[in-house]
């Protein structure tokens, strides 16, 4: 699977603070990868149209079982609902046995610095 290219589900405000979540998962074998790309599309239908999302993209490299989400939001609470709800709470409890490793990444930008660009994502992943 390539990248998703960044996709803007709402147009944000000029000039205006925004959160950036970044994440990176590892998951145990091939077939966890393979659960974490079919269950992809779905989470991808939510953030399209999820309230106070602002951009979001997601790379894969599902041979090496390793997947990086990259997303900005009009607030951590406007994250956090969508974590919680629709396909995403779902997925990631399902998917939950299947990792090896998680990592996570917040910070605020601002809107004019969108989209985010990938390098400083893997920075602040380590």
């Amino acid at each position: 699977m390539p990248t998703l290219p960044w996709t803007v589900p709402n147009t944000p405000p000029r000039s205006t603070d925004v959160h950036v979540f970044a994440s990176r998962f590892e998951t145990r074998t091939v077939w966890g990868a393979l659960r974490f790309l079919a269950r992809t599309p779905g989470v991808w239908r939510q953030v399209s149209s999820a309230p106070g999302a602002y951009g979001a993209s997601l790379r894969a490299q599902p041979f090496r079982r390793t997947f990086w989400t990259l997303s900005a939001w009009e607030s951590a609470e406007a994250l956090k609902d969508f974590a919680r709800t629709g396909t995403h709470a779902p997925t990631s409890r399902g998917l939950a046995a299947q990792m090896r490793d998680a990592k996570f990444a917040t910070w605020t930008t601002t809107s004019d610095s969108l989209p985010v660009d990938w390098n400083e994502a893997f920075r602040r992943l380590g």
